[in-house]
């Protein structure tokens, strides 16, 4: 009985009965799609198409040339573009790596431990969740002065390893994990890190995943620290120098900014697709719960 409730939830062959969802669900993904589309067409266009009216969703003459235009450009300031996408991926995976440590034993923390404030110190995480970037930003810029970061990596890491949505999304899935497998655990002889190891992290993954799509989407989007933080151009970021083009010049640049976009995009799009499955398995236990 179970398996053939199973099947109907999720079924693994096609059916006369999934038609009227493919009826609705094929249009939608198709008008989802298009902007995607759009972008990558969009990358291959000469500038007599970027600004044809009415825009043409698919590219008629394609070109490589607002590719090569933004090499060119970067090389003659100095910096080449690959030195600009070492960085953002340094910065992305040292964030990820670290906020994702961090995110995991905090949820374990509040999750599972009691101590004092704890209450209080849960209240100011969902506090923080209110606040955007700008309007901590004088904050951040004192900090990461005082403690001698400024114009160092450590800049563009401090200020983004901390992902209050993350850690609440991470604590939700902590908390359903029943108490009697840490006590076993613990009869056992294994400490918090060893809990954390084989108990914690292995029922947690969707959570994990969904944060580390969330991190990386805020990291590699961000422009802040390299503007803020930052003063030495061989430590900036690929978004910082995408969004830097065509500030003196946007009809010129036009081109190269659609190219720049879609390097920006398609880290997030490939990140996202190689998680979805477990990223649609946290919102669905969210919704549950």
């Amino acid at each position: 009985m179970a398996n053939f409730q199973g099947n109907r939830i999720n079924p693994t062959r096609f059916s006369r009965g999934q038609i009227k969802f493919h009826v609705v669900a094929l249009p939608l993904s198709i008008f989802m799609i298009l902007p995607v589309i759009f972008m990558i067409n969009n990358a291959f266009k000469p500038l007599g198409e970027l600004f044809r009216f009415p825009p043409t969703l698919f590219v008629q003459n394609p070109t490589l040339d607002n590719f090569k235009n933004l090499f060119s450009l970067s090389g003659a300031t100095g910096i080449p573009m690959s030195r600009y996408f070492l960085n953002s991926f340094i910065v992305a995976f040292l964030t990820v790596v670290l906020g994702i440590i961090i995110t995991i034993m905090a949820a374990y923390v509040f999750s599972k431990k009691k101590f004092k404030l704890k209450g209080a110190l849960w209240e100011v995480n969902q506090m923080a969740l209110m606040f955007v970037a700008t309007a901590v930003a004088i904050p951040r810029y004192l900090i990461i002065v005082r403690i001698g970061a400024y114009n160092t990596w450590f800049a563009h890491v401090l200020p983004l390893i901390a992902m209050p949505v993350s850690l609440f999304l991470v604590k939700q899935f902590v908390d359903g994990i029943p108490n009697a497998l840490i006590e076993a655990a613990v009869v056992d002889g294994a400490g918090d890190v060893t809990i954390l190891r084989k108990v914690i992290v292995p029922l947690t993954k969707p959570a994990l995943a969904t944060s580390v799509v969330l991190t990386f989407q805020q990291v590699w989007n961000n422009v802040e620290t390299s503007n803020n933080y930052i003063t030495n151009e061989a430590l900036r970021t690929l978004t910082y120098y995408c969004n830097s083009i065509g500030v003196n010049n946007a009809v010129a640049a036009a081109g190269m900014v659609a190219a720049s976009s879609l390097f920006l995009f398609l880290p997030n799009l490939i990140i996202f697709i190689c998680m979805q499955s477990k990223v649609m398995n946290t919102m669905a236990s969210s919704g549950i719960k």
